[in-house]
């Protein structure tokens, strides 16, 4: 409108034109003063969440001497919330965030956008991105089958005469007795260590996860969250060993969860593999859960002689399939004599 007037020597023009240059000049101004006197804090981010765990997500936002014109701040996948023309002094705000899938996963940034009310100029300020470990989710499993408990047995475990024979050596726990204590160690070293027999790692139950050639994404996620919840239940039982893709022998977690943390996190990590893990030699062992995302069920190879119980945990079971139970959407099926010649 300034300059129409000047090209064509309307004087009525220079009026609204100038008050309207004045006014996107202290928008701008407003604008630019606020966001130097801004600053924004995001409050920690955890570095591992399970699969739809909530998770409150939080910024503070402090202002300068100039007062917030108006804006709007994103936190996470939260949404956006309106800033109050006017705002000053520190405003606290949260978000919820949630992750349906495990794996590796990025937390987008927290961003503040400041305009003014009439939207004539803006400036954005955002917070660095945050990476997350989204780890698999454990539901309650039972572990009763046919009167028993999965993964134990009443009755002495088979091949009992493996208690006699030293397997390997440990770093003393509490409670253990004192005639598994090495005590040669400990007056060459001074330090507390236990025999470990191989009766110990034979009879625990075992929960092999197959992931080669899974049916679909969703189902290599339904099989890892079974051999999680199983893991889990199993260790709080007692004890169990775990067999995951591309490791050539179990780990254990005991009764006391050590060593679960690490395994967790590696179970959220699992990808899909081409060929089916191999089944470590075993004497004197209760039970063994094969857990797949094939659509075929268990491979040929699963065979364990020694295993008192043998269940395929199956996220695609075989259609027919007399099925005997249900783990976190994986149909489990207990192996009789006359089916793991198929199995």
């Amino acid at each position: 409108m300034a300059l129409s007037a000047a090209a064509f020597d309307l004087p009525s023009l220079y009026v609204p034109g100038l008050a309207l240059i004045a006014l996107a000049t202290a928008a701008a101004g407003w604008v630019i003063l606020a966001v130097h006197g801004l600053r924004m804090e995001r409050g920690p981010v955890p570095a591992s969440l399970i699969e739809d765990e909530r998770c409150e997500l939080a910024i503070d936002l402090r202002t300068g001497r100039v007062p917030i014109p108006g804006g709007t701040v994103t936190v996470g996948a939260g949404g956006e919330r309106v800033i109050p023309t006017g705002t000053r002094g520190i405003r606290h705000i949260t978000a919820d965030a949630r992750f349906d899938r495990r794996g590796p996963a990025r937390l987008e940034p927290a961003r503040v956008r400041v305009r003014d009310p009439l939207a004539l100029a803006s400036r954005t300020l955002e917070t660095a991105a945050a990476d997350v470990l989204v780890l698999p989710r454990v539901e309650s499993v039972s572990l009763d089958a046919r009167g028993g408990k999965l993964g134990t047995r009443a009755g002495p475990v088979a091949g009992a005469a493996a208690e006699l024979e030293l397997d390997s050596l440990r770093p003393y726990q509490s409670g253990t007795s004192a005639a598994r204590i090495h005590w040669p160690t400990f007056a060459r070293t001074g330090e507390m260590m236990e025999r470990r027999l191989m009766a110990d790692a034979d009879s625990r139950p075992l929960v092999v996860l197959d992931a080669s050639r899974p049916a679909s994404r969703d189902a290599l996620d339904r099989a890892v969250r079974a051999a999680a919840s199983l893991c889990f239940g199993l260790a709080e039982a007692g004890g169990c060993t775990v067999l995951l893709p591309g490791d050539r022998r179990p780990t254990h977690v005991g009764a006391d969860l050590h060593g679960w943390p690490p395994l967790h996190m590696r179970l959220a990590l699992v990808e899909s593999t081409a060929d089916s893990p191999r089944l470590p030699a075993a004497s004197g062992r209760v039970a063994v859960f094969w857990v797949t995302a094939r659509s075929d069920g268990a491979p040929a190879g699963f065979v364990t002689p020694a295993a008192a119980e043998r269940f395929v945990v199956a996220a695609e079971p075989p259609a027919g399939a007399d099925d005997v139970r249900d783990v976190c959407g994986c149909a489990v099926r207990r192996l009789t004599p006359a089916s793991r010649r198929v199995a």
